[in-house]
């Protein structure tokens, strides 16, 4: 069925229309005009008089939502949580899996694989956050899994599953620099996370491949003395590395507005993509935290003793009026919701624009960036 949002602010890779139109044909955009009239013969037609029209959000960094967990493994837990960030304008997902043991993860990935092959399906692969991350940067992840690169087993669940998509390894353990050259060469994307990486840490995991940084600010190192000597951290290394990604939780909590806008400054809209980090808790009614450790308190998710952050209740309409609250112009906050993470998952050719020939992924924003409604792959969203 054709589908014609019109008279819309549309962001396109060329800038803004102003009055424009998008046409939707079987999930995919078949036209993009200047015109801010209805085009005859199109079935459904819907006007948004003037408000934003910019595509989906991709998420690369979502451990749940609506009350699901992902590392519940099952199918019930995807699609809750999938939908749940869908409601909230997230069109395309790569769920996440905290450090975990074995069984685990073989769970989810065989769940993900299944899942991922539907037709229309919003989950681009999976992520998994560890578990081979430095303890003493571990956050909430669960200290008992923690580990130590296996060859043995990484290579069993990229060669057995064909879900992964990205893999965040603490880059200073032994053999971390080794399993980086293999996953790349695998397609998968290696990224720094839970980590005290030093510059020569960084530099050495750069060189390997590893091409994005974890929920940057958080779980890392910055700059420090060891005794009198100053020392850089991961932080200022990742900054070092011109072409290295990051991602930030752009809440406004796990990472504040001046910093938010440091980031925007210094990375700029083509290395910054935002995410949520966000914990089953979100977008649901309750109040209990997947991780008996977690509770929600001054709008995000703590350990119980307060001694870190464990994850965010945002969603990405959250993280885009965050943005635009720190200053960040709301064409940049899109994009890094979009276009950036899509181009850093290898999924730009299909996804992360509104251009011809894209799956129709499409969110509406009215003047004050509240969420009017999310297209998905050109069907409404409910």
């Amino acid at each position: 069925m054709l589908t014609q949002i019109y008279n819309g602010h549309i962001l396109t890779p060329e800038g803004w229309i102003n009055g424009g139109s998008v046409i939707m044909n079987e999930g995919r955009i078949v036209e993009m005009t200047k015109s801010s009239n209805r085009v005859g013969g199109v079935e459904n037609a819907v006007d948004v008089k003037g408000m934003h029209v910019v595509p989906g959000g991709i998420e690369l960094h979502c451990h749940g939502g609506g009350g699901s967990d992902f590392m519940e493994g099952t199918e019930e837990a995807f699609r809750t949580a999938a939908h749940a960030h869908l409601l909230h304008g997230t069109t395309a997902i790569f769920p996440t899996l905290s450090s975990s043991p074995l069984p685990m993860m073989e769970a989810a990935c065989a769940t993900c694989d299944k899942i991922m092959r539907e037709p229309r399906t919003t989950v681009m692969g999976l992520h998994l956050e560890g578990p081979y991350f430095n303890p003493r940067k571990a956050g909430a992840q669960m200290p008992e899994v923690i580990r130590i690169p296996d060859p043995v087993e990484y290579h069993h669940i990229i060669e057995d599953f064909d879900c992964v998509r990205r893999w965040d390894i603490a880059p200073e353990l032994p053999g971390a620099i080794e399993m980086g050259e293999y996953i790349t060469g695998k397609g998968v994307v290696a990224a720094l996370g839970h980590t005290a990486a030093e510059y020569p840490d960084v530099k050495a995991a750069y060189d390997a491949g590893y091409t994005l940084a974890t929920h940057f600010y958080n779980g890392m190192l910055g700059f420090h003395n060891v005794r009198e000597f100053k020392h850089a951290g991961t932080v200022e290394a990742v900054y070092l590395m011109e072409n290295m990604a990051v991602e930030m939780i752009a809440d406004g909590i796990h990472v504040p507005s001046p910093i938010l806008k440091l980031i925007h400054r210094m990375k700029g809209v083509e290395r910054t993509a935002l995410i949520t980090d966000a914990l089953a808790v979100t977008a649901s009614d309750s109040d209990k935290a997947f991780d008996p450790r977690v509770i929600i308190e001054d709008g995000v998710c703590k350990l119980s003793d307060r001694s870190a952050l464990a994850g965010s209740i945002a969603t990405m309409d959250r993280l885009i009026r965050t943005c635009v609250d720190a200053g960040i112009p709301l064409q940049d906050a899109v994009r890094m919701s979009s276009e950036t993470p899509a181009r850093i998952m290898g999924i730009y050719d299909r996804k992360g624009s509104l251009q011809r020939g894209k799956d129709a992924d499409i969110a509406i924003y009215d003047q004050d960036l509240n969420l009017q409604s999310v297209y998905s792959l050109g069907e409404l969203a409910q």
